[in-house]
């Protein structure tokens, strides 16, 4: 089968799960299986069928482009209904019958939606992070009479609320139906032959990605997800401002498909992040951008030491140097953060009877555990109303880019040891091992340049006097 046979038509596999009567329709599985495509076709179908008020929802959303729109639009043309559908900026109306999408983050619009008011339809799109509390919001929200959810994901961990809630126990008037790419009409050879190799290659991860089966726990991670999901806009939660140290995470990309990665945090609120692909040869480009990114946030660097980013601290240098002979008088300030560097203080207490040198192998692990530490604070503060200061917490803004991507890279590191039995990060290339557990994955480059927002020398004075020098 080749993707150039694919027409305007839905899976036949799927025409009883959206036929049957149900309040939630659940549709899980894993990657290729057509669950978002087959549901913006019968989406369209609908609309065009009979008048229909479509909210279109996904956790993060800070941009129409990362919501269903492409794929709503791309389903239109395919259908030929270009005529019937006037498909604006932010939202798409079907002419004829008066039909309409909508299109929402939760994480930041919950309370505008409570306040809707006629939708027939709310389709949550990688519903894997709905939390139970925007699930108590949402469903007395959907009262008109026959009115529906359609909640679809790929599963993530069986102890995530929508598993748990949707597929193990499901609510009355809930139609679930697990789908995965074997029953993919449309698949194409090349994609069919990527996920042969991936199952000879790992099964365990070839189950999970493919097939939809739920991992366990992430009792291994050194950040648990559930820490990292209750830190978002935590700050407005708390009640504590962005204040502090500006600075600038910077992870420099090694070789191949590595890419650079800035995030910005102002003390304990990170509020930005970016990722770009850049070669060896482009170090300077990379760091000139990192430049004016702390240019205009006022902001210090921290940068990745290790291997291409040996250079990094001589082309700021470089930049600062005809900046000053230009005349200006604003410099960018920056230190280097060695992962595999000495610990920092390693004679002072990380716990009671455990010194920093006897429980870290290198800065980064230290680096990385404070940043758990922080999370985990801010989880205790949020669920469980402990009391910490602001400079024990970490919040990220819900405005972030690449947020569920940061959120994934964050709490996927496990904790390692090294032969001594301190603790230490996975490293990048036990994290792209075929058999490692869970499956390989990429870089975290997002997560890196995060936690180098926090380094453990932070406060020192000797930090400071190399960062104006």
């Amino acid at each position: 089968m080749q993707a150039q046979t694919k027409k305007a038509t839905l899976n036949p596999a799927l025409r009883k799960f959206w036929t049957s009567p149900a309040r939630n329709r659940v549709l899980h599985g894993g990657r290729a299986s057509s669950k978002s495509w087959d549901a913006a076709g019968f989406a369209v179908f609908l609309t065009n069928t009979y008048k229909i008020r479509f909210l279109c929802a996904r956790q993060f959303q800070n941009k129409i482009a990362e919501s269903v729109y492409s794929l709503l639009k791309v389903q239109i043309e395919r259908f030929g209904l270009q005529h019937r559908f006037d498909i604006q900026r932010d939202k798409i109306i079907n002419v004829a019958t008066g039909s309409e999408f909508l299109f929402y983050g939760l994480w930041r619009s919950i309370d505008e939606i409570k306040s809707m008011e006629g939708i027939d339809v709310c389709w949550i799109e990688e519903a894997h992070n709905l939390t139970e509390e925007q699930w108590e919001i949402l469903n007395p929200t959907l009262r008109k009479s026959g009115s529906q959810f359609w909640i679809i994901f790929n599963p993530r961990l069986s102890t995530d609320f929508v598993y748990r809630r949707f597929v193990t126990n499901p609510p009355p008037k809930t139609v679930v139906r697990q789908i995965n790419y074997v029953e993919n009409p449309f698949l194409s050879d090349t994609m069919l032959e990527i996920i042969e190799s991936a199952k000879a290659e790992d099964y365990d991860s070839y189950e999970h990605v493919y097939l939809g089966v739920p991992r366990d726990d992430d009792d291994d991670s050194i950040i648990k997800r559930s820490w990292i999901m209750a830190a978002i806009d935590a700050h407005k939660v708390l009640g504590f401002a962005p204040r502090g140290v500006k600075r600038v995470g910077f992870d420099v990309a090694d070789s191949g498909a590595d890419k650079c990665a800035n995030v910005y945090a102002h003390g304990s609120v990170v509020e930005w992040a970016d990722e770009w692909k850049a070669g060896e040869d482009e170090l300077l480009k990379s760091c000139k951008r990192t430049y004016n990114v702390a240019k205009e946030r006022e902001a210090a660097v921290t940068y990745d030491s290790i291997g291409v980013g040996a250079s990094v601290g001589a082309k700021f240098a470089e930049i600062n140097e005809a900046r000053r002979n230009e005349g200006e008088t604003f410099l960018v300030r920056y230190s280097k953060f060695n992962a595999g560097g000495a610990v920092y203080e390693p004679d002072r207490n990380y716990q009671p009877g455990i010194k920093n040198s006897d429980m870290f192998s290198n800065i980064k692990a230290q680096a990385w555990w404070l940043v758990a530490d922080r999370f985990r604070n801010t989880f205790n503060a949020v669920r469980n109303g402990e009391t910490y200061s602001d400079d024990q917490l970490i919040s990220i803004s819900s405005e972030t880019p690449y947020l569920e991507r940061l959120i994934d890279e964050l709490s996927t590191p496990k904790r390692d040891y090294d032969q001594n039995g301190r603790v230490k990060v996975e490293s990048k290339k036990d994290l792209a091992k075929p058999n490692r557990e869970g499956g390989p994955v990429p870089s975290p480059n997002l997560a890196d340049a995060f936690v180098m927002c926090f380094p453990p020398d932070a406060g020192s004075l000797d930090v400071w006097t190399k960062l104006a020098q």
